[in-house]
């Protein structure tokens, strides 16, 4: 049986990929742009978060990139990156998720003269509070930050170091972003290198725009612990028999390894990182659930895509059907592959995930 609004509504979720400057509320960028005199796209803040949608909706990773201008543009003062951290916080956790982490490029707010560390802790004091109010609001959160580069840039390594040096003061890993397309992973291989040595999480964004080669890297060369979208993965599937599917080495390789696959379908069926989908039915989260993949479902960016958790596990729902069961499938798979020591990610799974599931199930 399908789950119901009401029972996806209260349903435990687990945010793994979640940009940070891609979740913020549309009237706090209208707000902050107008004290600060940054010039919007649209004057009026109800038309600004229909516009970031649209925008982000031309079918292109490189246009859909564009929109970050206006919301990092809002996120270079202290109390202005603490205000975006705790209302993402409280959104999340409103929206149901008992975990999340918040992935952000600390060297794209540097402009209004903070420093990298300035960023870090204005951005840990923002979730501290906001972690602080939801719990108070009877929705209690465990929230971490990832530490993001900019892959077309030349600071993996420095961002890398900073994630160690706060990984007991609520960073939880390590990322790099941007544009796939001529920025392999390997370009950042020291920082990867470094974070192992180091004994440090990171996930890498890889298969999204760019297909095999990127996710061979990522996992080969680099050492992911967990591949940012993964989605064109399915080029290592030959589907020529639907009914039964062959997986190619790299492919089985993701498998056998339980690979997490930070799956993203409302993001991905705007930027088109599948070819030929049209719909969330056309998404290869169905198929690679089937097949056993360790697929977990995200958000990406709430603002460019008008979504919410909540909001793509029902359109999950809607395209495949799924019940309770198969939600508390990817829910558990995204808390199994959480950057959270082993025993929190049990208690997270034992005493809130499972029981609550159950209850629904009623």
């Amino acid at each position: 049986m399908s789950a119901t609004p009401e029972q996806v509504a209260r349903a435990p979720k687990v945010a793994l990929h979640e940009h940070l400057d891609g979740g913020v509320r549309a009237a706090t960028v209208a707000e902050i742009a107008d004290e600060i005199g940054h010039e919007l796209p649209v004057n009026h803040a109800d038309t600004l978060g229909a516009w970031f949608t649209d925008a982000s909706s031309s079918g292109s990773l490189e246009r859909y990139l564009e929109t970050f201008v206006h919301t990092v543009a809002v996120m270079q003062r202290p109390q202005d990156l603490a205000r975006v951290a705790r209302e993402s916080v409280l959104d999340l956790a409103t929206d149901g998720c008992v975990y999340a982490e918040l992935r952000w490029a600390p060297e794209q707010h540097l402009s209004a003269g903070l420093t990298l560390r300035d960023t870090v802790e204005a951005v840990q004091a923002g979730i501290d509070e906001g972690c602080e109010l939801a719990a108070e609001q009877g929705h209690p959160i465990v929230v971490g930050q990832l530490l993001t580069a900019m892959r077309h840039a030349k600071r993996g390594m420095e961002i890398a170091e900073m994630v160690v040096e706060y990984r007991d003061r609520g960073v939880f890993g390590f990322d790099i972003a941007g544009a796939e397309d001529g920025f392999p992973p390997i370009l950042h291989l020291e920082a990867f290198e470094y974070l192992r040595r180091e004994n440090s999480h990171f996930t890498i964004h890889a298969g999204e725009a760019f297909g095999l080669p990127s996710i061979w890297q990522a996992i080969q060369r680099c050492g992911a612990d967990r591949l940012g979208h993964g989605v064109r993965i399915v080029d290592d599937i030959d589907l020529s028999d639907p009914s039964h599917p062959v997986l190619g080495r790299l492919a089985a390789y993701v498998r056998d390894c339980r690979i997490p696959l930070e799956m993203c379908p409302s993001s991905n069926l705007q930027t088109h990182a599948v070819p030929g989908m049209t719909s969330i039915a056309d998404h290869p989260i169905g198929m690679l659930k089937n097949l056993g993949f360790r697929v977990t479902v995200n958000c990406d960016n709430r603002l460019m895509s008008n979504t919410s958790m909540g909001r793509e596990m029902t359109l999950l729902v809607d395209a495949f059907g799924y019940g309770l069961d198969d939600l508390r499938w990817f829910t558990v798979n995204a808390m199994k592959s959480a950057f959270l020591p082993f025993d929190e990610r049990l208690t997270l799974i034992n005493d809130v995930i499972k029981p609550t599931y159950a209850a629904l199930k009623g």
